[in-house]
Formats: C-alpha cells, sequence, structure tokens
C-alpha cells in the first residue's frame, strides 16, 4: 500500500520574504500555505497536520490537543517562545528551530544601530533637513554629541552565537568587551562580569538572550538606575527583556544616551505604543523586527527549514528543543 502523502501546514508564509526560495521538500507530501494565521484559526489548520511551520504564529495546548497527528513542528526562526514546549514534549512532538543563520545580519544591524546613536546620525540628518546647517552661517555645528567607540566599553547580555559575533567587532574596534553574568548569579566565574557592574560599567549594552519567565523586564527602573555612564541601549532579541515604559523614563530623564530597538511589545505595535511614541526623541531608534533579514540570511534560514524537516522524515531530528534529548 502506498504510503500516506504528509500533511504540512505553513502557518505564516508573509514572514519570510517573498524573494525567499522556498525549496520543495522531497517526500510525499501536501502542502498548505497560509500568508497569515490568527490565533482563532490556529486549531482549525494544524487539525490535520502532520508538520507544522509557525515563525511567530503561537501553537498553545488547546490548539495542540486538536491537532491529532502531529508529529512535528518546524519553528522557521530561532526563538521558540510562541510554542508551547511542554504541551509538545507531552505529546511527543519534536520540535525544531533555526541555528547560525544570523551570525553576520544581526550583529551588523547591532552595530548600525550603535554607529547611529553614538554618533548621532539620525539627529544630525534631521537637522539639517530642518535647513540647521544653513542657519548655523558656518561649515559645522555641534548640537549633538558624537563619541567615538574606540576605548569604550561594550557589555553583552548572551554568550551565545550572536553574542560572541558582537564581541569580535566590539573587540576589532577597540573596545572592552564584558559579558554579564546571569542576573542574580552569586559566582560568576572569571568569564562573566557579575550584571550589576556591567550595567554601572558599559558605554554599549547590547542584548542576545532569549525571552522567558527569567529574563522578562530583565532591564526594568533598577537597572536603569545603575547605568552610571549613561549607555546606549540595545534590543534586537526580544521585546519584553526590557519594560518599555521604564525605558521610556530613562530616555527622557537622561539615564541612558540613547536607545536603538528592532523589536517590540505587542508586534507590531500601534499608534499608542510607548516605543512609537519615543520615535520624536532624536536619540531613539526603532526598526520593525528586521535585524535578521538580510536577503542572505534569509534565505539560509529558508534551506534549514527545509534540512530540519528533511531531517525529522529520515529519522534524524536535529535542532530539536522539544522533547528535550537525553544524553
Amino acid at each position: 500500500m502506498a504510503e500516506r502523502p504528509l500533511q504540512v501546514v505553513f502557518l505564516d508564509r508573509e514572514t519570510i520574504s517573498p524573494q525567499t526560495v522556498l525549496r520543495p521538500l522531497s517526500f510525499q507530501h501536501e502542502l498548505k500555505v497560509y500568508g497569515r494565521t490568527s490565533r482563532d484559526q490556529v486549531a482549525e489548520r494544524i487539525a490535520d497536520a502532520d508538520i507544522v511551520i509557525t515563525n511567530k504564529v503561537p501553537l498553545r495546548p488547546e490548539a495542540l490537543e486538536q491537532a491529532r497527528q502531529l508529529k512535528m513542528v518546524a519553528v522557521a526562526a530561532t526563538g521558540t517562545d510562541n510554542v508551547d514546549l511542554a504541551a509538545c514534549a507531552a505529546k511527543g512532538i519534536v520540535v525544531s528551530n533555526i541555528r547560525g543563520y544570523a551570525v553576520h545580519t544581526v550583529p551588523e544591524h547591532v552595530f548600525a544601530l550603535i554607529f547611529a546613536l553614538r554618533r548621532s546620525i539620525v539627529a544630525y540628518r534631521e537637522s539639517v533637513k530642518a535647513g540647521r546647517w544653513y542657519d548655523a552661517q558656518q561649515f559645522c555645528y555641534f548640537d549633538y554629541p558624537i563619541k567615538d567607540l574606540a576605548g569604550s566599553t561594550l557589555g553583552i547580555v548572551g554568550e551565545g552565537t550572536l553574542g560572541q559575533a558582537v564581541a569580535a567587532i566590539g573587540r576589532a574596534l577597540g573596545m572592552r568587551v564584558l559579558f554579564a553574568a546571569r542576573k542574580g548569579a552569586k559566582k560568576p566565574g572569571s568569564l562573566y562580569t557579575p550584571f550589576e557592574q556591567m550595567l554601572a560599567e558599559s558605554d554599549v549594552i547590547t542584548l542576545h538572550c532569549p525571552l522567558n519567565e527569567q529574563t522578562r523586564d530583565l532591564i526594568d527602573a533598577a537597572e536603569f538606575a545603575l547605568m552610571k555612564r549613561k549607555p546606549i541601549l540595545i534590543n534586537t532579541a526580544r521585546g519584553g527583556l526590557v519594560n518599555e515604559p521604564a525605558l521610556a523614563q530613562a530616555l527622557r530623564n537622561g539615564q541612558i544616551g540613547g536607545a536603538g530597538f528592532d523589536v517590540a511589545t505587542p508586534e507590531p505595535p500601534d499608534n499608542q505604543n510607548l516605543l512609537i511614541q519615543l520615535l520624536d526623541m532624536p536619540n531613539f531608534i526603532l526598526t520593525p523586527h528586521v535585524a535578521w533579514a538580510s536577503d542572505v540570511a534569509v534565505q539560509a534560514l529558508a534551506d534549514q527549514l527545509i534540512d530540519n524537516i528533511e531531517a525529522y522524515k529520515q529519522g534524524s531530528p536535529r535542532n530539536v528543543v522539544a522533547p528535550p534529548t537525553t544524553a
């Protein structure tokens, strides 16, 4: 008897650039592709799926419970906070994610934000646009601070692939690099700087850690109060890592020198979101979660996504985050 075609459902294809090529799966299957999927559509769309592909669509227990034959969730991203891993593990559903594809694009975006903020690029551009250069009646003017990176201190939260890549660029630019120990750690070890010390000594702080219950609001009012050098804060990881009201207060009170964010809570933010309201400030930059999205990186992600599914079908799943692998 012929093998039944596996049912593969892609819940949010529009989160991957339309220019990106998704190569066909090699095994017998039926593919349903949805541009977007709302929360109330998830259960129906995955009910008969063997394999579900999701980038940001949440997969929660109530929807997973109705997925009668679901065997694999292929996450088209590194972060898996949108998938209930415990529920998947309980049902024996393999969850695989994407790794290592953004090792150039995210660090480059991080330093694009750092350069722009340390040298007040946006503020100067807007002032030139407004006629300030002509009004100055000389060859230059000094309305906004310009600071070099050489000799400054870069604090990094998260020592994974992206954190290490950012550190390498920082060192190449002459920066002193501090990897922060986990918040609250009593004995951080020689490779890590106590979290509070990193906050106090850094001129630039950049976040490269996952969002979970331990890291939610990792940077809040108490942490901003410790930032003695008024650093620039960069967040290209997840919006929930920084308490947004506390960020707004820190920016408006001058507790930090600026902030560059590529993430928000929620996404997309509406016009009432605090981060959107901060865009009137010359030392705040918000980009629409595109640090990962260079052409080369997105194609690498798509290729790895297919590789993960193929590996599962061949009986050797890779990049597994659930069920937990055993030694």
